[in-house]
């Protein structure tokens, strides 16, 4: 047999599957737009930042300012309580079983294989630790005092040498929450610009884009409004107020009588004043000193004898 002198021509080449990009770029699946946070977690976060803000500052600068504070801590007991409330029979995204971090999905998250919807292991750890230190320093402040004037509404419920300690780890607390507070910004700052993922917009909106998802659900008007009574019953607890206090009447009755108050002040402030520039009525004034007159010694003139 005789080979074949003929030269094999190359096979054909495809140039459409040659020039086609790869499967995996061409059926990317469209990102979807689900409800994240509702509306009250978004009010509380927001309101949180101001109120932690406030008393930060405030106990900062202190003095005239030390009033503010307080009020700032009441706050924010308000919106722990609503939290703590709100984590159990809120939205289901707002739910700490949702988010609460455990030792698989935290591995999970490291080896980059976690995928999920609201806040990631990593993230659910430092939520759980901010609102646990702002609870720590919100219980002690209800006992603290600063040496001067204020006292915290619930520092006649413990001896004075107690209030002591629990206004030096208040201070101490207040120090952890500038660290968290720290590492929770450029935590948030590194999503932004390196991971290009925005964690704040859906903070504001509520929306977010996801790969896979559905909105939340859950959370309706009777679990807000039991939310809300019970944020109410912890601040009054612990605001030191009776009943009377809330009444209407003695409200009014209190703004009546403040001018009056105010005026009766400024009356003996003024009648203080006086009476430290001016002697007291009852006080006798100091006697003259007496000077013995100087005796006469010259010899008394005699009568000339009348003329005849």
């Amino acid at each position: 047999m005789q080979k074949s002198n003929l030269a094999e021509k190359p096979a054909p080449i495809d140039s459409a599957a040659h020039d086609s990009p790869p499967i995996s770029l061409i059926s990317t699946s469209p990102l979807k737009r689900i409800r994240l946070w509702d509306l009250p977690i978004r009010i509380f976060h927001w309101a949180l930042v101001v109120a932690v803000t406030v008393a930060l500052i405030t106990g900062e600068i202190g003095a005239q300012w030390i009033g503010v504070h307080g009020k700032a801590g009441l706050t924010i007991v308000g919106l722990l309580s609503f939290r703590l409330v709100w984590g159990v029979i809120g939205s289901s995204y707002a739910r700490f079983a949702h988010f609460a971090p455990t030792w698989s999905a935290l591995r999970r998250y490291f080896k980059g294989k976690w995928h999920g919807v609201g806040h990631n292991p990593l993230g659910a750890l430092s939520v759980f630790a901010l609102l646990g230190i702002l609870a720590a320093q919100a219980a002690t402040g209800l006992f603290a005092n600063d040496d001067i004037d204020f006292t915290g509404p619930l520092f006649n419920l413990v001896e004075e040498a107690t209030s002591n300690r629990l206004t030096a780890f208040h201070q101490i607390i207040s120090y952890g929450i500038f660290a968290i507070l720290a590492l929770h910004i450029l935590a948030i700052a590194f999503y932004v610009l390196i991971k290009k993922n925005n964690l704040v917009k859906p903070m504001v909106t509520g929306w977010k884009e996801v790969d896979d998802g559905k909105s939340a659900t859950q959370g309706g008007p009777i679990a807000l409004a039991v939310a809300l009574i019970f944020s109410l019953a912890v601040v009054y607890a612990v605001s030191g107020l009776s009943p009377r206090d809330l009444s209407p009447s003695s409200w009014f009755k209190h703004q009546a009588a403040a001018p009056n108050e105010a005026a009766t002040k400024s009356a003996d402030t003024a009648a203080d004043k006086a009476a430290d520039t001016s002697p007291a009525l009852s006080e006798k004034p100091e006697a003259a000193p007496v000077t013995a007159e100087p005796k006469n010694t010259t010899a008394p003139p005699t009568k000339a004898p009348a003329a005849w």
